[in-house]
């Protein structure tokens, strides 16, 4: 028997909230799950966080700031804090990453650019931040969880130094760029079609957010670790977002060029990362489907690699060691 969803059951009913169906709706990467309820009118979505596992408090934080910034995200209607429940508002059953194609990409992507810029030209927002404390513990993931655990590759002393001088550019790197409300999974899986509103997405999964780089959920949503694009597409993305922010004050004086470099370098951050987290899924939490895109992520490793020349020790490591 599922005792947490006998929980909720009776939790919705105690609080004399009516339902014609219960169904699951998705689970993520977490301990929370999601499930949507019908009732003769509308449908909602409740959320299932344990409170020993999830805290729902920075979910409720971070729901109302970004709809106060005039974001397409959920709201609480009700909420249990002690028992670990969430009464939302429904954003649909339809991801970004079922939608997109070579014909409908720039348009979803436009939007969601354009939602992300009304999110970072919020200043000061109440939030975390993305120090460099936290970014050296997500890169730890890769020579831990990826290298390691996943690869069963012990690393020698020397190449464990040459690993944490490649950190140290990328940390300095994300600390160097301006920083604003960073959502931290800007993705296909965490963007909702609108069905009533194609400009306004539904943003989902924000409870992480905090304050960071610039270019971290751009390189989220166009180096999607879920679909890929090729690299002129990229670039004029990047370009068109470079031009929106500098319009919107969110970056000042900062060349494309300098922008890009940025943009590449977070996306190789947040990518070692992403390699490490889908290992740890298996190993950890034994979560095996997440490993299918790590092919992907690695790809756009190489990418960056490739294109800037102080990469080239780490690039050498990877391929002796893979």
């Amino acid at each position: 028997m599922d005792h947490r969803l006998e929980q909720l059951k009776v939790w919705l009913n105690d609080n004399g909230i009516t339902y014609q169906d219960i169904t699951p709706a998705s689970a993520d990467a977490s301990f929370r799950r999601y499930f949507r309820i019908t009732d003769a009118k509308n449908t909602y979505i409740v959320m299932d966080a344990p409170p020993e596992k999830e805290d729902c408090k920075p979910f409720i934080h971070v729901a109302t700031l970004l709809f106060d910034f005039g974001l397409n995200v959920p709201q609480v209607l009700r909420q249990d804090l002690e028992q670990g429940f969430l009464l939302l508002s429904d954003l649909g059953d339809t991801v970004f990453l079922s939608e997109l194609n070579n014909n409908t990409v720039d348009e979803m992507y436009t939007s969601a650019m354009k939602s992300l810029l009304l999110m970072q030209k919020n200043k000061n927002p109440d939030l975390p931040t993305y120090d460099k404390t936290l970014l050296a513990n997500e890169l730890a993931l890769f020579p831990d969880w990826y290298l390691e655990k996943q690869l069963g590759i012990t690393l020698t002393a020397p190449q464990k130094e040459v690993l944490q001088q490649m950190f140290e550019i990328l940390i300095k790197n994300a600390l160097a760029q301006p920083q604003v409300c960073v959502h931290r999974d800007y993705h296909s899986r965490n963007l909702m079609v609108n069905k009533n509103d194609a400009g306004k997405p539904g943003v989902i999964d924000f409870q992480d957010a905090v304050i960071g780089a610039v270019t971290y959920d751009l390189v989220s949503l166009l180096k999607d670790c879920y679909i890929s694009w090729p690299r002129q597409k990229i670039e004029a993305w990047v370009k068109f977002f470079h031009t929106e922010a500098e319009s919107l004050g969110i970056i000042n004086e900062v060349s494309f060029s300098e922008f890009l470099r940025w943009f590449d370098l977070m996306g190789l951050q947040r990518h070692l990362k992403v390699a490490g987290i889908f290992s740890r899924l298996k190993h950890r939490d034994g979560k095996t489907g997440y490993l299918k895109d790590v092919p992907r992520t690695m790809d756009y490793v190489f990418d960056v690699l490739e294109r800037y020349p102080e990469f080239k020790p780490l690039q050498k490591l990877l391929g002796d060691i893979l």
